[in-house]
This record gives structure tokens, C-alpha cells and sequence, in this order.
């Protein structure tokens, strides 16, 4: 099992990875597959259906504008915010796309992208089918899609059937579990980091993987900047404010004036990971971590230790995400990181147990220590549903990475006061996440239908 950094961490835009920037992306694909198809020209129209939970929270989430965007040529990471809102503009007035490689396709975002509340399709909660059709109607390509969380987007038929992995002995450290991992590091001597470092040097060249890293922290590192220095409301009806800002403005005068309470260590955690996800709640630019709705806790632990943490090396930065990488495709293969499959715990206890799993690794952890923290981490968010207000990713989601990022130096501080040796496996902890968001309800699920969705103050 080979999972890259740069699967696990993608740059894109919010506010949801699954519910944004996969649309967007299988979009595309199926635009691509329109080209190859023997009578492309024949195309005439396009539309597309949203099933299961992107059909719930669709609007909250945006995503039939994310499969406009997608239909009009954009890929998350090279989006154009300007120019984008000029194609949208210009769509809603002549209702065509001009695809390269097509010819004219009507497309109505408002009458040929269906929400469908019916029951889900059958591969996973998150479902869209798009269709291409003649002149007269007639189907001439029709195709599955299922967003996977994290901006992974499979067909049908990939979800039925993968493809074939690559050889596990084509890898320095083919590690598909935890227990494999730490016994690969035994054997080795090497770290994690180490391991995944060779991982991803097999796939391409090391200057291309540091570069690649770099980027990775500067985006994220820019979200956080960005997110501190805004204010407002943010989009989608519920008038909530942007407070990171305000907060950190707060911060750094007790800082400045030798007034900042001990627990202060923990309201700087908060902070980023809200200034992030304030950002994404906004549809601005950020990296997953694994997920959008997740991604600031990841970010948050990262800037802590820099900024916080005696003895910080900027040189461990790729150290940290490397780490957490690991901990994240473990997670990813063997449960999920969606909250329409597995709830919240899918998502910011997934990103905790990454983020716990850096920091351990950077502040001088064992192998068994990184384990130890990512387990401690993810078990202490086993069980929390996906319940977001409105189908935004806001209410509980912005509040939540700030608490997930404290969880998690909580947990990687534990760890590193042990030798390694627990009593639960981090393996085992995974494979309990995997049973609970296979039986939780789909109420709370990324559906808005239950939970604090439904809860919500009488005005």
C-alpha cells in the first residue's frame, strides 16, 4: 500500500473536499472521457445528478457550482478566482460550455444540475452521475462518479473493482498497517519520516518531493496568515462571524503585555486551526488535511510547534508532514476519511491523529511513541458524527479543528512522557473508527438530517 504525501495533502479550494473539489474534479474526468468517446461530436448537452449526501448538503457545500467550475475547465489547485466568476457570469447568460476538444454542450447549472434525495447509490454516500446527450436527446455517454473524501474521486466501476496495486516489493517500505510500519522501522532503524521520505523518492526525485513539501507548508502557512487578518461574515445564511482575527489580535496583546494565562498555549492552537478553516468556509485556498473540512489541524499543530515549541527546527517541517502523511494513508486505507462514509471521526479525528503523530515525530518520539500519540489521538474522537448547520462547513466544523488541534498536542505530550508501549494498538483503534461509521445512522453523516443540524435555536 502506497499512499503519496501529496495524495493525502492537496492543494485546493473550500469549502469541502468532497463535496467540492471532488465534484470538480470528476467533472473534468468526465469531460475527458467525453473527448475520447467515438461520436464527441455529436454532444450536444450535458447535465449531471447529485445523489445521497451531496445532494443534502449540495448548497451548503457548493457543489453544483464546484461541477459548473469542473464542466467549465477548472481543476482545484489551478483555480482563478477572477476569471472563474467571470466564466460563471458568462455561463449564466448564453447557458454553454466551450470545452477544449468539444464542440458547444448546453449547460443550465440551474435546470441540468438535478438534486436527488432519494436513497443513495450503491458505492458510497457520496454519488453523481454525469450524461452527455445528442440534438434530439439521445444518451450517448453516461458515467459514475463517487467522491471519496479528500478529493479522491473514483467511477463506478473503480469502486467495484480497483485496479490492480502496484507489486508491495516495488516500495523500499510497502508498510499497509501500523504493526508493519513499526516493525519496517525496527529493521531499518530509520523513522517514519525516514521510510515515507524513500517512499516518495521512489515515485520521483527527492529535489521534486522537498520542492513539493515546501509548497505544501506555504500554502497552508498562507491560509493561516490570511485567515488572522479577515473579518466579516461568512457565506451561506447563517451570519456567522469570522473570529480568528479577533482572537489573535487578543492574543498577542497579552503576549506583548506578559498577561496571557498558561491555558493561552491552547487558545494559539485554536486560533490557526480556525483561521483556517474560517478560510475554507469562505471557498478560499486550502491544502486537505486529509479533508477540507479538517484541514486545520494539521496546519495548527505545525505552526504551534514552530512558533511555540522550545527547540522548533524549521528544517522538520517536512519531517512533521511526511509523519503525518503516513498516519493519514494508514487511516485512509484500511477505514475512512470521509464524513459522509464515517462521520466526523472519519475527518478531524483523522487529522488529529496525523497532526499528533508530526508533532511526536519533530519533538524527538520513537517510532513507537508517533504510533502511540496517533492512537491516543483518533481514539478520543471515535464516534463523533458529521452534523454540519445548513450543510455548511461551519457550525460545529470551524470550532472543531481548533478543539482536534488541542487534542492532538495533548496526545502526541503523552505519548512522549511514555517509552511507546500502550495497551491499544493504533491498528486496532483504525479498525474500530472503520465499525462505528459502518453502523452509525446516516443522519449524521454528512447529511444534516440529525445532531446539531437539526438542533438549532429558535430565533
Amino acid at each position: 500500500m502506497f499512499l503519496s504525501v501529496f495524495d493525502v495533502f492537496k492543494i485546493g479550494i473550500g469549502p469541502s473536499s468532497s463535496h467540492t473539489m471532488g465534484p470538480m474534479t470528476a467533472a473534468g474526468r468526465f469531460l475527458d472521457l467525453l473527448r475520447r468517446h467515438p461520436f464527441r461530436d455529436a454532444a450536444a448537452a450535458v447535465s449531471a445528478r447529485l445523489h445521497g449526501s451531496l445532494a443534502f448538503t449540495g448548497k451548503g457545500h457548493a457543489t453544483d457550482r464546484a461541477v459548473t467550475l469542473g464542466l467549465l475547465g477548472w481543476a482545484p489547485a489551478e483555480l482563478d478566482p477572477d476569471e472563474a466568476e467571470r466564466q460563471l457570469a458568462a455561463l449564466g447568460t448564453t447557458h454553454q460550455l466551450r470545452p477544449d476538444g468539444l464542440p458547444l454542450l448546453a449547460f443550465d447549472p440551474a435546470v441540468d444540475i438535478v438534486f436527488d434525495y432519494g436513497p443513495p447509490l450503491p458505492g458510497h454516500a457520496n454519488g453523481l452521475v454525469f450524461c452527455a446527450r445528442d440534438a434530439a436527446g439521445a444518451e450517448l455517454l453516461s458515467e459514475t462518479y463517487y467522491s471519496i473524501g479528500g478529493g479522491f474521486v473514483v467511477t463506478a466501476q473503480e469502486r467495484e473493482a480497483p485496479p490492480a496495486a502496484t507489486a508491495a516489493a516495488s516500495w523500499p517500505y510497502p508498510f499497509a498497517n501500523a504493526a508493519a510500519m513499526l516493525r519496517m522501522a525496527r529493521e531499518s532503524g530509520l523513522s517514519i519520516a525516514q521510510m515515507k521520505r524513500a517512499n516518495e523518492n521512489h515515485l520521483q526525485a527527492p529535489d521534486e518531493v522537498e520542492r513539493g513539501l515546501s509548497r505544501l507548508w506555504s500554502v497552508m502557512n498562507g491560509c493561516i496568515e490570511r485567515g488572522l487578518s479577515q473579518e466579516g461574515e461568512l457565506p451561506g445564511g447563517l451570519r456567522v462571524r469570522r473570529r480568528a482575527a479577533r482572537i489573535h489580535r487578543q492574543l498577542a496583546a497579552e503576549r506583548q503585555s506578559n498577561r496571557a494565562q498558561p491555558h493561552a498555549a491552547s487558545d494559539w492552537l485554536g486560533v490557526y486551526a480556525m483561521a483556517v478553516n474560517e478560510e475554507n468556509a469562505a471557498g478560499g485556498r486550502v491544502v486537505t488535511s486529509p479533508t477540507n473540512g479538517a484541514a486545520g489541524v494539521v496546519p495548527a499543530v505545525l505552526r504551534y510547534y514552530l512558533d511555540h515549541c522550545i527547540g522548533a527546527e524549521p528544517d522538520r517541517i517536512a519531517d512533521f508532514l511526511l509523519t503525518a502523511a503516513a498516519i493519514g494513508g494508514l487511516i485512509k486505507h484500511n477505514a475512512s476519511i470521509s464524513g459522509a462514509e464515517a462521520g466526523c471521526q472519519g475527518e478531524v479525528g483523522s487529522a488529529a491523529a496525523m497532526a499528533a503523530a508530526g508533532l511526536c515525530a519533530v519533538l524527538g518520539g520513537t517510532p513507537e511513541q508517533v504510533e502511540n500519540a496517533a492512537e491516543i489521538a483518533l481514539e478520543h474522537h471515535l464516534g463523533m458524527t458529521c452534523d454540519p448547520v445548513a450543510g455548511l462547513v461551519q457550525v460545529p466544523c470551524i470550532e472543531r479543528n481548533g478543539i482536534g488541534a488541542i487534542k492532538a498536542v495533548a496526545a502526541a505530550s503523552l505519548a512522549l512522557r511514555g517509552d511507546g508501549s500502550h495497551f491499544m494498538p493504533l491498528d486496532n483503534c483504525i479498525e474500530a473508527m472503520r465499525q462505528t461509521g459502518e453502523a452509525m445512522n446516516a443522519r449524521f453523516k454528512e447529511t444534516s438530517l440529525g445532531g446539531l443540524a437539526v438542533n438549532l435555536p429558535e430565533c
